[in-house]
């Protein structure tokens, strides 16, 4: 079935449902000879795994990754790194009563629409719970681009009416706290709203940003594949994602191109180099922006500053309030769902979000060598 993959020179294919044995992928284009800290990538599973928050649902998945292919001594080898993440905690009966009815905000009646049929249990392939093989593919990108001093890190900016108003310097603090922000004041009234929200058996919505930092000049292929154009597929790929803006965004259609450009100045070309590889010290830029209403690309393609963007989600569609639905044979039903599931999805979803942007980034760095002979060398 298409649509199970992403990027093209370093690539993910995901496979699974999430009420099946299990669920992994197969990243090719790695290349040989990258050491890979295999505790690292399990942590970042970890941090995303069900259970993780006390904000999130109550399924309990080890989420254990099982290495089949492609690393040998903790060492890529240049074919393709297979992996699989065991189902454990399932519950499938948890959905036998909604084998045959449509779940509002679900994609079960589009899903059959397209199909003829779907898997009801969590809704199968259509499930958040595959994300998990999308956190391993983006937990070995980001190894991939530190090479080149790149460091991505998302945090929870927005839940509900509880805005993080400004950004703290250090981001450390963002997984200290169950909402997963770095100002520990405003964690706790996200906290306090998605528990009050949940005990009303309802659930809301959020924004998660994101910032990647050590930019290189050069990254993105227009016309199709600008960097930010890449960035927007790959974040609203990830369930519950509805927005996506970059920079200044949507705020843009309310200024004027004086308030909007950026202005540029000279900075130094060895600025932030020490403990960087040759080739990439050599891409860091001389010409720097004094703002960054451009969000780190301009034309598609990034200008050196920190790449920052936002996503928005939207409130998990499973809620313990009764709705309004209708089921396989056309009549009009009242669905008051049961099980297990997340009241906001932003705490868990930051580590989606650094997993999709690293991967777009990898992808991107490895085609930018085909972008100059020079930085192809001799073969």
């Amino acid at each position: 079935m298409p649509g199970n993959s992403i990027g093209l020179l370093f690539r993910l294919t995901t496979f699974g449902e999430s009420h099946g044995a299990a669920i992994g992928g197969v990243v090719d284009g790695c290349p040989a000879g990258l050491k890979l800290d295999l505790d690292a990538v399990q942590l970042e599973l970890d941090r995303r795994r069900p259970g993780s928050t006390s904000l999130g649902t109550a399924r309990d998945e080890a989420d254990r990754v099982e290495w089949l292919s492609g690393i040998h001594e903790g060492i890529t080898l240049g074919a393709p790194i297979a992996f699989l993440i065991r189902n454990r905690d399932a519950r499938s009966s948890d959905y036998d009563a909604l084998k045959d009815i449509y779940r509002p905000g679900h994609a079960d009646y589009t899903w059959e629409g397209k199909y003829g049929l779907r898997d009801h249990r969590g809704g199968g392939r259509s499930s958040a719970r595959t994300t998990a093989a999308c956190v391993v593919g983006g937990a070995i990108a980001r190894q991939l681009i530190a090479r080149n001093g790149i460091a991505v890190q998302a945090f929870v900016s927005r839940v509900g009416d509880v805005i993080l108003e400004t950004m703290p310097a250090d981001l450390s603090a963002t997984w200290a706290n169950a909402a997963r922000c770095p100002d520990s004041a405003v964690a706790d009234r996200m906290k306090a709203l998605i528990e009050a929200v949940r005990a009303e058996g309802d659930s809301i919505g959020g924004i998660v940003s994101c910032m990647a930092t050590g930019m290189p000049i050069g990254l993105g292929e227009p016309v199709f594949d600008k960097l930010d154009a890449d960035l927007a597929k790959a974040m609203l790929s990830i369930n519950a994602a509805k927005g996506f803006q970059i920079g200044s965004g949507f705020a843009s259609a309310r200024m004027r191109g004086s308030e909007n450009n950026d202005d540029l100045h000279l900075g130094r070309v060895d600025e932030d180099m020490q403990g960087l590889p040759e080739g990439a010290r050599v891409q860091r830029p001389a010409v720097r922006s004094r703002t960054n209403h451009a969000g780190g690309s301009l034309g598609g393609i990034s200008n050196g500053e920190d790449l920052a963007f936002e996503v928005a989600f939207k409130p998990p569609a499973t809620i313990g309030k009764a709705q309004r639905t209708v089921n396989k044979d056309l009549e009009e039903v009242v669905l008051e769902a049961k099980g297990r599931h997340d009241p906001c999805v932003v705490p868990r979803a930051v580590p989606i979000v650094e997993a999709m942007a690293c991967m777009v980034l990898a992808d991107h760095v490895l085609r930018q060598r085909t972008a100059r002979m020079a930085a192809l060398g001799a073969v």
